[in-house]
């Protein structure tokens, strides 16, 4: 009986979808570093910190 490959997915090679609804009572959204937001054209990226949750651009998003 020969041997399988079996591959691996990580989480972030999967998109989820909610059927749940999500309420938000942010009003705006900028990067932590620039100030540029969703208006400039620019993606942002929240992240947890232990001072508390920050956004950043792609630019400035830390590895």
């Amino acid at each position: 009986m020969a041997m399988q490959e079996v591959k691996q997915k990580s989480s972030k090679d999967f998109i989820f979808y909610s059927s749940k609804n999500i309420s938000s009572s942010t009003c705006v959204v900028e990067c932590y570093v620039c100030g540029k937001g969703l208006s400039d054209g620019c993606s942002i990226t929240a992240k947890t910190l232990p001072s508390g949750i920050v956004m950043f651009c792609n630019i400035h998003y830390p590895l």
